[in-house]
C-alpha cells in the first residue's frame, strides 16, 4: 500500500499563488493552491514503478507534491510551468525534478523521456478558458507522450468534462469521470482521458 506524506501546503503558497494569479489571471487557474486530497486523486492512476510522468501546470507544487508522494523517483517527473517566478520556486524546492518553461502546445519537442513512453500526464492546467483550438493542441501533443495504455487527469472545477465534445472526437479519445473533491476550494472534478478502445 503506498504511503502518502502529509499535506505540505503552508501559507506562503497561497501567498504566492495568489500573486501569480495578479501577475497572469489567465495562466493561473485559481486563486488558490489546489488541495492535497485533489492531488492524491490526480495522482492515484500513477505507478512509481512505471514510465515517466508530465504535470502541466506546477503552479506552487500542490500537485507536484502528491504525484511524488506515490513513491515515483524525482528523475521520471517533469513539470511544466511557463510562469517564470512559480518555475523558479519549483525548481528550488523540487530537486532532481525537471522543471519545462515551454508551452503545453508544443511540450512533445521539450519533454526528456520519448515519445509513446510517459504513464500518465497530470494537468493542472485551466481547460475551461481556453479555446477548441488550444484544448486540441494540448491533447494531441499529450498523446504523442502517452504510451499505448497512458492517460491524461484533468480536474476542473465544474461537475461536467473542461473538453469538447469535438475535440475528444477529432482525437479519438474517451473521457471518464473520476470523482469530485470537495474539500478543495473551491471544489473540483477530476476527468480521465484515454485513447478510445478501438485506437489500442
Amino acid at each position: 500500500m503506498t504511503a502518502y506524506a502529509k499535506p505540505r501546503s503552508t501559507a506562503s503558497d497561497y501567498i504566492r499563488f495568489l500573486k501569480a494569479w495578479v501577475r497572469q489571471p489567465r495562466q493561473t487557474a485559481s486563486i488558490v493552491p489546489s488541495s492535497p486530497w485533489l492531488g492524491r486523486m490526480m495522482a492515484a492512476a500513477i505507478d512509481p514503478e512505471g514510465g515517466p510522468v508530465l504535470e502541466l501546470g506546477g503552479g506552487t507544487g500542490a500537485l507536484t507534491r502528491e504525484i511524488l508522494a506515490t513513491g515515483l523517483p524525482r528523475d521520471k517527473l517533469e513539470v511544466v510551468e511557463i510562469n517564470q517566478h512559480l518555475a523558479r520556486e519549483l525548481h528550488a524546492a523540487f530537486h532532481a525534478v525537471r522543471i519545462i518553461q515551454h508551452p503545453a502546445e508544443t511540450i512533445s519537442a521539450h519533454a526528456a523521456g520519448g515519445m509513446g513512453t510517459y504513464q500518465a500526464i497530470i494537468s493542472g492546467l485551466p481547460m475551461l478558458s481556453m479555446t477548441p483550438q488550444q484544448q486540441q493542441a494540448i491533447l494531441a501533443e499529450a498523446f504523442k507522450l502517452l504510451g499505448p495504455d497512458g492517460t491524461f487527469v484533468q480536474f476542473t472545477y465544474s461537475p461536467r468534462s473542461p473538453f469538447r465534445r469535438d475535440v475528444i472526437g477529432a482525437l479519438a479519445l474517451d473521457v471518464a469521470r473520476v470523482g469530485s473533491i470537495l474539500r478543495n476550494v473551491p471544489p473540483a472534478t477530476v476527468f480521465q482521458v484515454t485513447r478510445a478502445a478501438d485506437q489500442n
